[in-house]
C-alpha cells in the first residue's frame, strides 16, 4: 500500500531538487524510517473548509494518501477548534532543515517538539544511538512518541518538559533543532549550544532559520533560508512567525537578498537587506538568565 506512494513522492523530491546532494544520509534515513511509521491511526483531511478525520483501519488507501499527500503538504494529526493542533512537517520542510542543521554521526543533539518522534528518529539514524535528547511538552505524546522509537531500536532519551527552557542537563549540545516556529530564540537554546554549534528553527512561511553560536559563545547568528511555504489544506494565510518583520520583501512586492537574525542574551535583532542595503531592523528585548 506505501510502497508506489512513498516512490512517486521521492520522485516528486528528486526532481524539485528536494534530496540534498551533499547530506545523501538524508534519504537513506528516509527510505528507512517511513513516514507513516510514525503517524497516529487517525489523521485529518481538509473538505471544504472543514478538517475531517481519517480512520487507518478503515480507510487505509485515504490514510495513506494524506501521509504521502505531496512534498509540501504536512499531515494533521490533531484539531482544536477547528483549526491544525499538530502536524507531521511536509516532507521537504524536514529534509531542509535536516541539511541545514547538517548533523555528523557521534554528535549530541537537542530537539525542542517531539511530536510524533519522526524527526528523533532520523536525527538518532544519523547520529547514532544515544545522541538524541528531545523535549516535549505534552506527556501524552511524548509518551506515544516514546513508544515508537522504542519500536525501532532508536534510543532517544525523550523528556517531557517546556522546549523554551532546553534540556541543562544534557548541555552543551552539537545542535539544537526546534519543530515549531518561535517568536523570539529563547537565550537557554544559544547558552546549551556549544560555540559554533548549530540552532534550527522553523521561520514562518519563509522557511527555517540557521544560527551559529559565536565562538565566544556570547551571541548567535544567521539568516533564514527561504523556501516553499508550508501551509495546511484549510489554511486562509500561510503561519508565519511573529517574530518576523512586514517590509517590503516578505509580503510579496519585493525581492530582500536576506533576512538575517542575531541574538544575545539581552535582545534579538532581525534585519533585512537588500543588497548593500539594511532595509528595515526589528529589535525585541530579552531577559538575561
Amino acid at each position: 500500500m506505501f510502497g508506489e506512494r512513498r516512490r512517486r513522492l521521492a520522485e516528486a523530491m528528486e526532481w524539485r531538487g528536494d534530496w540534498p546532494l551533499e547530506a545523501p544520509w538524508i534519504r537513506h534515513a528516509v527510505g528507512a524510517l517511513p513516514r507513516h511509521r510514525f503517524a497516529p491511526d487517525r489523521v485529518y483531511h481538509c473538505v471544504g473548509r472543514i478538517y475531517v478525520p481519517v480512520d487507518r483501519w478503515t480507510q487505509p488507501d485515504r490514510w495513506a494518501d494524506v501521509i504521502y499527500a505531496g512534498p509540501d503538504d504536512p499531515t494533521v494529526v490533531q484539531v482544536a477548534d477547528g483549526r491544525p493542533a499538530l502536524t507531521i512537517a511536509s516532507p521537504a520542510a524536514v529534509v531542509a532543515m535536516l541539511a541545514a542543521l547538517a548533523p555528523e554521526p557521534g554528535e549530541h543533539l537537542l530537539e525542542l517538539g517531539t511530536g510524533t518522534g519522526w524527526n528523533a528518529a532520523l536525527l538518532s539514524w544519523r547520529t547514532g544511538p544515544g545522541n538524541v535528547v528531545s523535549v516535549e511538552p505534552d506527556p501524552r505524546l511524548a509518551d506515544q512518541a516514546r513508544r515508537r522509537l522504542d519500536g525501532i531500536s532508536a534510543e532517544v532519551a525523550v523528556e517531557t518538559g517546556d522546549p523554551a527552557a532546553g534540556r541543562p542537563d544534557g548541555a552543551p549540545y552539537d545542535g539544537v533543532i526546534a519543530t515549531s516556529p518561535a517568536e523570539r530564540i529563547p537565550w537557554t537554546w544559544v547558552a546549551q549550544t556549544r560555540p559554533g554549534g548549530r540552532i534550527v528553527v522553523p521561520w514562518g512561511r519563509t522557511g527555517h532559520l540557521l544560527l551559529r553560536v559565536a565562538e565566544d559563545g556570547r551571541s548567535a547568528g544567521g539568516q533564514v533560508r527561504s523556501r516553499p511555504q508550508n501551509s495546511t489544506p484549510c489554511d486562509d494565510e500561510p503561519r508565519r512567525s511573529p517574530a518576523a518583520p512586514e517590509p517590503d520583501g516578505l509580503d510579496g512586492t519585493g525581492s530582500p537578498e536576506g533576512i538575517g537574525v542575531t541574538v544575545t542574551a539581552d535582545k534579538q535583532t532581525v534585519w533585512l537587506r537588500d543588497e548593500d542595503n539594511v532595509l528595515d531592523v526589528s529589535t525585541s528585548q530579552g531577559e538575561r538568565p
